[in-house]
């Protein structure tokens, strides 16, 4: 039996102390996702419950930490749970609330940024729990001070096997700093934006030169990560020059690595994360959830921050008599063909099926047709293999290229079942019809425009706080127009085919990319090497690399290519 999926004491309850690391969600163990998924109460600070909560269940207890008024002691606010009003400070330390919360023989997870072995409290958390005879287990995680430089691009070691050091500048004595400054090893130094400037100076006069090179990474394994390269001497000064300091925001929590590995030069070969394609790009992705689901993975995979925005929801028919009957009509050999021109149209199938407690042999005898490789992997997951997909362009066009006419010697059956949306055009109907068969063109789903997205959303689009926009069709255009309004100037615009790339220009957009072939992961695709080809003219003009939304709306010049 796993430690993570042990029976809680009846009495005592049960603890994990668990390293939710340095920021980024995938970062998590498996045993961490395991036991988080077991949890009763989820016991975290702020900035580490995003990064957790989404593996616990939905009826999980939650227990958001915020800042008491000793600095040495983190209280807790109930956000979750009907024992305590939500909001209200707890009066008790951390310990004893995560004491308090294995009573009853509840499963408690404590989750820490990092590791629990470097958190400054975890320890004492532990002694309380076997004061009070609570037993408990540690799930290590990603330590801050380790991940976060890898993410930066910044190896602490090489075939030199120099040592490693780590120093918390908050706590760190004066013998601590005599003795790392004595050193040539590498230091890592966990600290605040505004005390940068205080430790290399610790440094310096510990013995390190001023030309030991440095750098400093601020939000490290999420896409707000940024880093600085610089030495000892010159730090302080590249922060202001980069306009990070004096700011509001110096509280911040950085890693600072010093020493030779982290030599610009190098860290600028090995930078991987900050580097990729779309890093840091807010992507507007106007689609329903459940579409946008696979695209907004590929983007987070270029470093772009996807923001789903549903413009179209999908809803039954008024009438769903002529929908039950063509259902019917598969079941007694009415068709010879079912084509299938979207996702939408598949599942609108999929649920009648399994209202009738139907599955995916009533297709047995039936021809299946689908555009689009989403639609087709939909047919696939429902149990259906299609025979027939466009073997050019993935639209109704490029399915009536392919589609055989009509022969009374090879089809005993002459008609076809299309189930489709309401505001699907006629141009599949007409070409079936051309080349001899039957259509019963059914209105399987209507498509109506979503609500509008929250006024801070609308403000982003229009105000041009979003870098680029993919648009998957044209309703997807017209509909975010029109509930929340056109995007700024500086936003990219991104357009799956002509069509869309046409309705987009009918709404004054201009039209910076375009999907090679009508296919989402193409069109992100095409976006990332958008974003590519951005990058490099930057760095080869000696410019800073900047999101689209960081440039003056003067500054925009139009795409001539």
């Amino acid at each position: 039996m796993s430690p993570t999926t042990l029976p809680a004491g009846l009495e005592h309850g049960h603890v994990t102390f668990l390293g939710a690391g340095p920021g980024d969600p995938g970062l998590l163990t498996l045993r961490a996702v395991e036991a988080l998924a077991n949890a009763d109460v989820l016991v975290a600070e702020p900035e580490v419950l995003d990064v957790v909560r989404t593996h616990a269940r939905a009826d999980v207890t939650v227990l958001d930490t915020d800042s008491g008024p000793s600095p040495d002691t983190p209280q807790l606010t109930v956000v979750d749970g009907a024992s305590t009003t939500p909001g209200v400070p707890a009066s008790k330390d951390a310990a004893n609330i995560v004491m308090g919360a294995a009573r009853g023989g509840r499963r408690v997870v404590r989750a820490v940024s990092g590791d629990p072995g470097l958190d400054a409290y975890a320890a004492e958390e532990m002694l309380a729990c076997v004061a009070a005879g609570v037993p408990f287990e540690v799930v290590p995680g990603v330590a801050t001070a380790v991940g976060v430089p890898a993410y930066a691009g910044v190896p602490l070691r090489d075939a030199q096997g120099a040592d490693v050091r780590f120093v918390d500048a908050r706590t760190a004595s004066g013998r601590c700093w005599t003795e790392v400054g004595a050193s040539d090893g590498t230091v890592v130094v966990s600290a605040t934006l505004d005390s940068v400037g205080a430790a290399a100076g610790e440094l310096v006069a510990a013995g390190r030169k001023p030309d030991t090179p440095m750098t400093v990474t601020v939000a490290g394994t999420t896409t707000r990560q940024r880093t600085w390269s610089a030495t000892l001497g010159t730090i302080a000064q590249t922060l202001k020059q980069a306009k990070v300091l004096p700011s509001p925001d110096g509280g911040r929590p950085v890693i600072v690595v010093v020493g030779e590995r982290s030599a610009a030069a190098q860290r600028d070969q090995l930078s991987w994360f900050e580097s990729k394609p779309l890093f840091g790009w807010r992507v507007l992705v106007p689609r329903t959830k459940e579409q946008a689901a696979s695209l907004s993975d590929q983007l987070r995979s270029y470093g772009a921050v996807p923001h789903e925005v549903p413009t179209i929801a999908v809803e039954p028919p008024r009438t769903p008599q002529q929908m039950e009957r063509a259902v019917k009509g598969l079941v007694t050999g009415r068709y010879e063909w079912i084509a299938f021109t979207s996702v939408n149209a598949v599942k609108a199938v999929r649920e009648k099926f399994e209202e009738y407690g139907l599955d995916a042999r009533a297709f047995a005898g039936i021809k299946v047709a689908a555009v689009g490789e989403q639609t087709a992997n939909a047919l696939i997951a429902f149990g259906v293999k299609p025979e027939l997909v466009p073997s050019g362009e993935q639209s109704a066009a490029g399915l009536l290229e392919d589609w055989p006419p009509y022969d009374p010697v090879f089809d005993p059956i002459d008609r076809v079942f299309l189930p489709r949306a309401d505001i699907a055009t006629e141009t599949l109907v007409a070409g079936l019809i051309e080349l001899g068969w039957e259509v019963d063109d059914v209105t399987a789903y209507r498509t109506v425009r979503a609500s509008p997205p929250p006024a801070e959303t609308r403000e982003a689009i229009k105000g041009g706080g979003f870098d680029a926009v993919l648009f998957t069709s044209s309703s997807t255009v017209r509909n975010l127009v029109g509930i929340a309004g056109k995007p700024h100037n500086v936003t990219v615009i991104a357009c799956i085919g002509p069509a869309t790339a046409k309705t987009a220009e009918e709404h004054g957009l201009r039209v910076d990319v375009m999907a090679p072939e009508p296919s989402v992961h193409r069109l992100a695709e095409a976006l990332a090497d958008f974003g590519l080809r951005r990058r490099a003219a930057a760095l080869e003009a000696g410019d800073p690399v900047t999101r689209p939304s960081e440039r003056r709306p003067g500054s925009r010049r139009r795409r001539t290519t």
